[in-house]
């Protein structure tokens, strides 16, 4: 069983990971002239990081409440 206060720090470290992601260092990484399926490098980027943050946040607050 997982404590609230575990589950509690772990979001905030999810989110502190978030920010990282879509802050300059990291999404100039992305800034290519490539395609994936038809879409900017960049767009895919972000949106595979966003769903990864809102997975992520999901699974430990469902594992928390258990």
């Amino acid at each position: 069983m997982m404590r609230k206060g575990l589950a509690g720090q772990r979001l905030v470290a999810v989110f502190l990971v978030g920010i990282v992601l879509f802050n300059f260092p990291f999404l100039s990484l992305f800034d290519r002239d490539l395609q994936v399926f038809g879409l900017p490098l960049l767009h895919v980027g972000v949106f595979v990081a966003w769903c990864g943050v809102i997975a992520l946040m999901a699974w430990i607050a469902e594992r928390g409440s258990r």
